[in-house]
C-alpha cells in the first residue's frame, strides 16, 4: 500500500510549503503561544527551499537526494507532533500542528521506496 511516488510527492511539496507559510495567519494561530504563529511559516520557507533543491521533477537546483528530502520531511512531521506538548499549545494551535504532523508522517509511511518508483 505504498503508493506515494516521488512524482506525486513532488506535486504536493510546493502547495504544502505555501500552506505552512499562510495558514497560521489565516487561522489566527498563536492564541496559546506566539510560537504557534511563527514556527510553521519558518518551516514552510525551509520546506519551499528544500523542494527547490531536491532531485525530483519540480526541483529547480537538483542537488539534494530525494531520500534526504523524505528524512527531513519525517523529522518535521515528528517535530510538529511534539511541539504542542513541548510548548504548551492547545486548542486550534495544537490541532494545527498535530494534523499537519500526522499528515506528513502518514505520507512518508505511504511513500514507495525509490527502487519501486524506478520501475513504475
Amino acid at each position: 500500500m505504498r503508493f506515494v511516488t516521488k512524482n506525486l510527492h513532488a506535486w504536493l511539496d510546493y502547495p504544502v510549503a505555501l500552506a505552512l507559510i499562510a495558514l497560521p495567519f489565516l487561522l489566527d494561530l498563536g492564541q496559546t503561544n506566539p510560537l504557534a504563529l511563527t514556527i510553521s511559516p519558518i518551516i514552510g520557507v525551509a520546506a519551499f527551499l528544500l523542494t527547490v533543491f531536491t532531485d525530483h521533477q519540480f526541483g529547480v537546483i537538483r542537488v539534494l537526494p530525494y531520500k534526504l528530502h523524505l528524512a527531513v520531511d519525517l523529522a518535521v512531521g515528528l517535530l510538529f507532533l511534539a511541539l504542542p506538548f513541548a510548548l504548551g499549545f492547545y486548542g486550534l494551535d495544537a490541532a494545527f500542528y498535530w494534523v499537519n504532523g500526522a499528515a506528513v508522517v502518514i505520507v512518508i509511511g505511504l511513500s514507495a521506496p525509490e527502487s519501486e518508483m524506478a520501475s513504475a
